[in-house]
């Protein structure tokens, strides 16, 4: 049964509707498509279209359409309708006979379409959310099981500045949670209802679009018919969203894929997130990091591939928007599973604390602590940097650590350096320093931790 044809001689050809059937993928609205059309049948009784008996008998049909598409597996078996709207209606009237006629009385498949999807989005806005502050709250698990552990930051991969792990971590926990701003404001963009809007000139019929909106838990209604008709912004604020996400997570995996290597050895990652090699037996490979490294392509795909569908596009409707739905549940799968994904790995972290520290204090990742020192103490700072980096070509010419320098040594090497200088060889010294707002001075960190609780609590 199509939801148009007569105005046609002919129906479509057989390669048309294969090519133009949507029903494989846009199935997964059911429920919305349900649950918004019984809310319009509620707005079409109130506008005098259907009788309060007629509107009760759509409800009971559409309420046992629901609970079969839920419970019955092979609900779908055999349908060869055109889309999953369609195919509601199919089933509707044999459930209620001729009434499912009046069902679709003002209403166009334009913003039906919009319906279900911002229905379906503004669910799945609330799962990844859910999602993220599960990650969240482990990211800040593993920060406080070592709140004390050194490791060298990094800049062009190379050892730049002793922080603490805790740190680290919180770094991640500033992406996220303007992650999870960003999914806030998608979904708050999403929540405008658009029934009423027509195809694309508005509704003939006298609906009061308020107490749909209400029915439907939207915080209000769209503003112009044409646009309705014509927007997919709230589908690319979602994509968008998820795409810097898998961009933060495919970070976070490339940097424990690293550390966990036997190169760096800093961490063990557990054995249910890890897999081994069908030919080499010593192998503990990273795949769950790999595989999440890899998904943030699709997803960053997805967001691509409807900015280009939607970019030359003329008001109002057209049938290349049908393309929206594919990318929009591709990238809601593979972002809600990658985030579940994080989250597993991060509860199997071990770190081994004495690893990244001796890392540290082997290297120069004092070198700044020491330029800093010398410049507190009056020196010009260029100059602290000349006389810092001439002990660091020295040291690396002779094969010497920080530890191998004393007071007494750093001050036959240069006068500027005083004796209190010295304690600042221990990257654990020179971190004390460091008790700015933002920074990696132990007891800023400790504060910052305590504060992304409370954060977190208020999400």
């Amino acid at each position: 049964m199509k939801l148009w044809g007569g105005r046609f001689e002919t129906g479509p050809s057989a390669v048309f509707e294969r090519f133009g059937n949507s029903l494989h993928f846009d199935k997964r609205l059911v429920d919305v498509d349900v649950r918004g059309s019984i809310a319009f049948a509620r707005s079409l009784q109130r506008a005098g279209v259907l009788t309060a008996g007629e509107l009760s008998q759509i409800e009971t049909a559409f309420e046992s359409i629901r609970l079969d598409a839920v419970n019955d597996p092979h609900f779908f078996d055999g349908a060869t309708d055109e889309d999953v709207h369609t195919f509601v209606i199919r089933k509707l009237g044999e459930r209620a006979g001729a009434l499912a006629g009046k069902i679709h009385t003002g209403r166009s498949r334009n913003e039906q379409v919009s319906l279900d999807a911002r229905l379906w989005l503004r669910e799945t806005c609330d799962e990844t959310m859910a999602l993220l502050r599960g990650l969240l709250a482990e990211l800040l698990t593993l920060a406080e099981k070592y709140p004390n552990a050194v490791i060298p930051g990094y800049t062009h991969l190379r050892r730049a500045q002793p922080v603490l792990w805790p740190h680290y971590l919180l770094a991640y926990f500033e992406m996220f949670s303007r992650d999870y701003e960003r999914f806030t404001e998608a979904r708050r963009r999403v929540n405008f209802m658009p029934l009423g809007s027509g195809a694309l000139a508005g509704s003939g019929f006298p609906h009061d679009r308020h107490a749909i909106a209400k029915d439907l838990g939207f915080d209000n209604i769209t503003r112009n018919s044409m646009d309705v008709s014509a927007d997919r912004d709230w589908a690319l604020d979602y994509l968008y969203a998820a795409s810097v996400t898998m961009i933060h997570l495919s970070r976070l995996a490339e940097d424990w894929i690293l550390y966990s290597s036997e190169e760096f050895a800093w961490m063990e990652l557990g054995d249910g997130v890890t897999s081994g090699s069908s030919l080499m037996p010593q192998k503990k490979n990273p795949d769950s990091l790999e595989l999440i490294r890899g998904k943030s392509g699709r997803v960053i795909g997805s967001l691509n591939a409807l900015l280009f569908t939607m970019k030359g596009l003329p008001l109002t409707y057209n049938r290349d928007m049908q393309e929206d739905k594919e990318p929009l549940f591709e990238a809601a799968d593979q972002v809600n599973a990658s985030l579940e994904m994080a989250r597993v790995v991060a509860e199997s972290v071990v770190l081994q604390e004495a690893v990244p520290y001796t890392a540290a204090e082997e290297s120069w990742v004092v070198a700044t602590d020491l330029a800093e020192a010398l410049a507190r103490n009056g020196v010009p700072f260029h100059s602290a940097h000349q006389i810092v980096g001439r002990l660091v070509l020295t040291s690396v010419r002779s094969g010497k650590k920080p530890a191998d320098w004393n007071a007494a040594s750093l001050a036959e090497f240069d006068p500027a350096f005083t004796p209190d200088v010295a304690r600042l060889l221990d990257p654990r010294e020179g971190m004390k320093t460091r008790e700015i707002l933002g920074g990696t001075g132990p007891n800023t960190v400790a504060a910052a931790l305590r504060e992304a609780r409370e954060r977190l609590a208020a999400l």
